[in-house]
């Protein structure tokens, strides 16, 4: 019998923080080392139920199916690690742990390359003009602005409808300024207030002017001018789009008098409800005592305004656009659009040989073909028979719309020009000039010479609307050079945009002033072009021509005044100062030969 020993002495428990030993084992305590009753790296997990009877005993497994422990390898042996496990979607999973531990999804050996997002970009100018326009929508409308654009809807709405276009249509056009023009001379846009003036003068041409062309001209250009002085726009750019900033400008004002509204409602809710009565009780005493007069009286009828169901809907369209209107003029003057003044950026300056080659040969052509015409104009009719074979009137009208195409062309060049011309010494601002000023002189006899031709072709054919029309036009593209070349002396023109839109706007204004129907007879019925009269088409003409046309002598007066009829204005709405006086005229004069009128049609038969 073999004897087995002493028994085994306990080893003491090491202190903690006690250093690994010499087979590099962390001992209990060691920095490293699992904590107490933490099981070590590849120990078996505790299983879920079992229970422990005290600290270093074993582990009691729960009751269940046994498992057989993995016993310790033989010597000389390898155990191959377990297979690894394959996770759903491909992933590659840990290996189980040999103590029996739970299989983990491995990381994925790629990351998702990460999402570059640029930085944003710096605002622009222009952005930070838009967010500051659209800001002001946020703040309310003062109450004084509410109640003046609610009155002039309310004119709108009862001169505007049911009657042509009159004195009404002037009065809601000087209305609508109402609330814009304090805040205006406020500001001291003194150049916004000037536009806007000339555009209240062409829309007042619609009660003096019956010929429909003049008025829809006038109301054109009123409505450009007006907007331009809305918005300041006082760069091109800024002019261009200034009827778009206009309607940008009304979308603004629907939140701006929503909010004017609500916060007038919001603090003066028992006062508003007091004046609404107070306006309900004064409208139905007014309708009634007012009904009652009118039956009384036709004379006092015929100053009232004429209220109809049926013309109530198209009443209140109508006179809440023209609030609208009136909001949005209030709402630009009192915050207009920052962009009004944006500039196109300077160009790079050309060098000097470069850019002067294309302008002096420019202005070189130009000035030939100006001596030309000088040379035709000195002979006269003996140069154009003989050298090309034409009468006076066809050589007069050939190449008028290519002369007017030239001079608009040189604006265009010369405003393209100037941007590119050298500036960078003082000589090269001097050669610009000179040359930019020789360009324009040379356009300015272009000029001329369109002039005098349609002045010979008018003079043998007779004054119509288009050519009178196309007059004023070359009139106006010869004042618009004069500017250019009064902004190229100091070289400074950012007063020429709003100014080409003045001078459009005083142009039209002259040409309805001065009555171009009335001018059309005075002119084709002189002796001189008595042979070429078309009197279907001085029949044709407006009220405006009939004084003119009553102060011809018989048979020609009763010729084109048969069969005249004129409506005479009713009441304020439709007043029209051109229409009063054709209907005086036709109930005072002579009394008119219908018998010869008709019989006298074909013997003035003339070409247009």
């Amino acid at each position: 019998m073999t004897d087995a020993g002493p028994p085994a002495t306990p080893t003491p428990p090491e202190p903690e923080g006690h250093e690994p030993d010499a087979a590099g084992t962390p001992r209990s305590g060691a920095p490293g080392a699992p904590a107490r009753g933490t099981p070590a790296a590849g120990a078996a997990a505790p299983t879920p139920g079992a229970t422990s009877d005290a600290p270093g005993r074993p582990t009691t497994p729960a009751p269940g199916p046994a498992t057989a422990p993995a016993g310790p390898a033989a010597p000389g042996t390898t155990t191959a690690p377990p297979p690894a496990a394959t996770a759903p979607g491909g992933a590659r999973a840990y290996a189980a742990p040999t103590g029996g531990g739970v299989a983990t999804a491995a990381p994925p050996t790629t990351w998702p390359a990460p999402t570059y997002l640029p930085p944003p970009l710096p605002p622009t100018r222009f952005t930070l003009a838009r967010d500051e326009f659209w800001a002001a929508r946020a703040l309310p409308a003062p109450a004084p602005v509410l109640a003046a654009c609610a009155g002039v809807g309310a004119l709108g709405g009862l001169l505007l409808v049911g009657h042509p276009l009159g004195l009404g249509a002037a009065l809601v056009g000087l209305a609508v300024w109402g609330a814009a023009a304090p805040t205006l001379v406020r500001r001291r846009a003194w150049g916004a207030l000037v536009t806007a003036a000339l555009a209240v003068a062409l829309v007042a041409m619609v009660a003096v002017r019956d010929a429909a062309w003049v008025v829809a001209l006038c109301l054109t250009v009123a409505a450009v001018a007006g907007a331009v002085a809305a918005t300041s726009a006082r760069s091109a750019p800024a002019v261009a789009s200034s009827l778009l900033s206009w309607g940008a400008g009304a979308l603004r004002a629907l939140p701006w008098v929503r909010h004017g509204v609500g916060a007038l409602v919001g603090t003066r809710r028992a006062e508003l409800l007091v004046a609404l009565r107070s306006v309900a009780v004064t409208v139905v005493l007014l309708v009634v005592f007012g009904a009652l007069f009118a039956s009384a009286d036709t004379v006092f009828a015929s100053y009232l305004p004429r209220f109809g169901v049926g013309l109530l809907p198209a009443q209140l369209a109508v006179g809440t656009l023209v609030a609208l209107v009136a909001a949005t003029l209030a709402h630009l003057a009192l915050a207009p659009p920052a962009w009004s003044d944006h500039r196109l950026p300077e160009g790079r300056p050309a060098r000097r040989g470069e850019w002067l080659l294309p302008v002096v040969a420019l202005g070189t052509l130009v000035l030939a073909f100006v001596l030309v015409q000088v040379g035709a104009l000195v002979d006269g009719h003996r140069h154009v028979l003989d050298t090309l074979g034409l009468s006076y009137a066809e050589y007069a009208r050939q190449g008028f719309a290519q002369l007017v195409a030239v001079t608009a062309l040189t604006l265009v060049v010369v405003g393209l020009a100037a941007r590119r011309a050298p500036r960078e010494t003082s000589q090269d601002r001097l050669v610009s000039r000179v040359a930019l000023g020789f360009l324009c002189l040379g356009s300015l006899g272009v000029v001329a010479s369109a002039l005098r031709r349609m002045d010979l072709y008018v003079e043998t054919f007779g004054l119509t609307r288009l050519r009178l029309l196309v007059l004023v036009g070359e009139i106006v593209l010869a004042v618009l050079l004069v500017l250019v070349m009064a902004a190229g002396v100091r070289w400074r023109g950012t007063w020429l945009p709003r100014a080409a839109v003045q001078v459009v706007a005083v142009a039209m204004l002259a040409l309805a002033l001065a009555n171009p129907d009335a001018q059309i007879v005075r002119h084709n019925t002189t002796e001189e072009a008595r042979e070429q009269l078309d009197v279907l088409y001085l029949r044709g003409l407006s009220a405006d021509a009939v004084p003119a046309l009553d102060a011809l002598d018989e048979p020609l007066r009763s010729c084109v005044l048969d069969g005249r009829v004129v409506v005479a204005p009713e009441g304020l709405g439709d007043a029209n100062l051109s229409r009063s006086r054709a209907v005086a005229v036709l109930a005072d004069g002579a009394p008119v030969d219908s018998d010869g009128g008709s019989a006298c049609t074909s013997a003035y038969r003339g070409s247009r």
